[in-house]
């Protein structure tokens, strides 16, 4: 890498040959001058006596001339904003297209965000920060591909993952090979199966990932009188869905809880009556799904259509966080028992989020994007900012000073405080266990703050109880 990148490369070289010189050469003009007119002269005159002086004020003048615009140039690029550096790029795919990129787009305007915001305050390292990226089309087999571009064509200096287990996964092995830095935008236990210490994934599930995302979940369920007996579990033939059913079972078991159905779908399905039927036909009192959310729709719809009779019906159903989606279903949502990551519960108000949220409203007014961002926005901006953090903290951008320190230290974010266990996973869980209560028709403002959406646990983000049985509805 040059000393000095091109774009003030080009204005030095110009004050140099255009400025600088004339000024220093016009004494050795003057000096010139003065001795051919003085051959010239073949006796002493005033002319004679009077070169000294004018020898020494041509000096004087170049010199002053050349100190003040070297002055002038130098105080110009010790004031020059981080944009006259060479950037920082920090490369990533993202789901812009295809079934994720309700999750997707939402994630990259706040990472566009952050982007925004550190150049403002001056970059990192006294350099402007570059973001580059690609659309994976939510599509697992074009992520590999996708960060060998960005770090053998791009060169990018850093990478951050993309969003969903499912995506998150593929670009392990890449990112292995290099011994590089990686993140996870809700990468659900990702790490289980690869063990790499530089890896650190944003999704609170704590170090117990599995049984924490449904925890809350079946811990709802006890409150449910006569106390329920038997659980289905449906879930997608994908990473994040059998990861999430695995800790289900756990729960279930613990819970006291007869499983009558544990089965499978292909990710590819469009119609879920049969599905609900064969739960249906079960007569769980509980009945758990982990779905995307497609699939998530399918299911809340063929729900309602059936009439399933179960006394709770939710799980980790991913689609239900998302505005969007929520504004869709509307009523089709009461009593649903699921998980969220951030909503604006008073508790929950940390330094920084509602700022945040106040820009990447603005921004996506119109867009067709999800228009709240609770689910996405802090979450991807939490994840730039311990990238970020880490960088200014070391100052550097080597592989293995970045995860030690990121390992070593707690970070506050919009997020809340962040802090990593050895596996990568966040050392404190802070999942979100929710129901939705009293929704009516298909309005956004109800969604705004937790009127409709409550927090029924964690006890420290808690703003309302569940109200079970389902079938008697909130």
């Amino acid at each position: 890498m040059s000393a000095m990148p091109d774009r003030i490369a080009a204005p030095l070289g110009f004050l140099q040959l255009g400025v600088l010189r004339p000024s220093i050469q016009r004494p050795r003009e003057a000096v010139s001058s003065i001795r051919t007119r003085r051959r010239r002269v073949s006796r002493p005159s005033r002319l004679v006596s009077a070169v000294p002086v004018r020898l020494d004020q041509a000096r004087a003048v170049g010199v002053a001339a050349a100190a003040l615009l070297y002055a002038v140039f130098t105080s110009a690029l010790a004031c020059s904003p981080a944009s006259a550096q060479s950037p920082i790029k920090i490369g990533f795919s993202m789901a812009l297209t295809g079934g994720l990129s309700p999750n997707g787009r939402p994630a990259l305007i706040a990472m566009k965000i952050w982007e925004e915001d550190v150049n403002a305050r001056g970059g990192l390292l006294g350099r402007p920060v570059q973001l580059v990226y690609y659309d994976d089309q939510s599509n697992p087999t074009n992520v590999p591909g996708i960060y060998t571009k960005l770090l053998d064509v791009d060169k990018v200096d850093l990478v951050v993952g993309p969003y969903a287990t499912n995506l998150v996964a593929p670009a392990m092995p890449v990112i292995m090979q290099r011994n590089l830095v990686f993140t996870g935008l809700y990468g659900f236990d990702v790490n289980s199966d690869f063990h790499y210490p530089r890896y650190f994934s944003f999704m609170p599930t704590g170090q117990d990932s599995r049984k924490a995302l449904s925890q809350g979940f079946f811990e709802a369920a006890k409150s449910i009188s006569p106390k329920p007996e038997t659980v289905a579990i449906v879930a997608a033939d994908a990473e994040f869905s059998r990861n999430a059913a695995d800790g289900a079972r756990a729960n279930a078991q613990a819970a006291g809880l007869k499983i009558v159905y544990d089965k499978t779908y292909p990710p590819s399905t469009v119609d879920f009556t049969t599905i609900l039927r064969a739960i249906r036909a079960t007569n769980a009192d509980v009945v758990y799904v982990a779905s995307y959310p497609i699939d998530t729709v399918g299911m809340v719809r063929a729900a309602k259509e059936l009439g399933l009779k179960a006394k709770q019906f939710g799980g980790s159903m991913v689609g239900l966080q998302t505005t969007s989606i929520k504004t869709q279903l509307g009523p089709l949502l009461n009593g649903i028992v699921t998980f969220d990551f951030w909503l604006p519960a008073p508790s929950m108000q940390f330094p920084g989020v509602l700022d945040l949220l106040k820009k990447y409203q603005a921004k996506v007014t119109g867009e067709g994007v999800d228009p709240l961002g609770y689910v996405m926005a802090p979450m991807a901006y939490a994840e730039m900012q311990v990238m970020g953090d880490a960088v200014e903290g070391t100052k550097s951008l080597d592989a293995g000073k970045l995860a030690d320190y990121i390992h070593q230290h707690e970070f506050s974010t919009v997020a809340g405080k962040i802090a990593f266990a050895e596996s990568g996973e966040w050392k404190t869980p802070r999942v979100l266990t929710v129901q939705f209560q009293h929704v009516k028709g298909n309005g956004l403002d109800q969604f705004r703050d937790t009127s409709a959406e409550v927090i029924v646990s964690p006890d420290i983000y808690k703003t309302g109880l569940a109200v079970l049985p389902w079938v008697e509805g909130p």
